[in-house]
């Protein structure tokens, strides 16, 4: 799999202490983008999904882990690996995706891991980052179009349920 980078302890990536891995590849390229270093699919550092095991289990203060971007979905199976490997260790799941939940729902329509990634997801992020929406006022997300999704929910009731915080 190809990263763009690793961050242990992360407070700003969800709840509690978080392992991040920044995913490597984005085709949406958002003017604006935090990360666009991370556009470019063979840009970053080629790693293995055991490799970033072992370091997202280094540390038993870890709350959960995030998988952010680039784009978490175009490595759907590597991340499917390192979100069951998260929950076998009683870890919490978050993903950030420019794809909004309901985009997600057709690509899952067709490609499978994508939709065992959102089932092993508890909280997505999703929707691009737009510029003019951009806030510094919103918890979790950069701009206010973006949503904050209970996966379970949404999946259970197929259509997003966003979370109030």
């Amino acid at each position: 799999m190809r990263i763009a980078g690793l961050v242990q302890d992360s407070i700003v990536d969800g709840p509690g202490l978080r392992f991040v891995v920044f995913m490597q590849g984005c085709e949406l390229c958002c003017e604006g983008c935090h990360n666009p270093d991370t556009w470019d699919r063979g840009g970053g550092t080629e790693t293995t999904v055991e490799k970033i095991i072992t370091e997202m289990s280094g540390n038993p203060l870890t709350d959960g882990i995030t998988m952010s971007g680039g784009e978490p979905f175009l490595q759907a199976a590597e991340c499917v690996a390192l979100a069951a490997a998260a929950r076998d260790r009683g870890l919490n799941v978050w993903v950030y995706s420019g794809f909004t939940f309901e985009e997600l729902l057709v690509r899952a329509s067709k490609i499978a891991e994508v939709r065992s990634l959102l089932e092993l997801t508890d909280v997505l992020v999703d929707g691009r980052f737009i510029l003019s929406e951009r806030s510094l006022m919103i918890k979790w997300r950069c701009s206010r179009n973006q949503r904050m999704l209970d996966i379970p929910k949404s999946l259970a009731s197929g259509a997003a349920v966003e979370i109030e915080n």
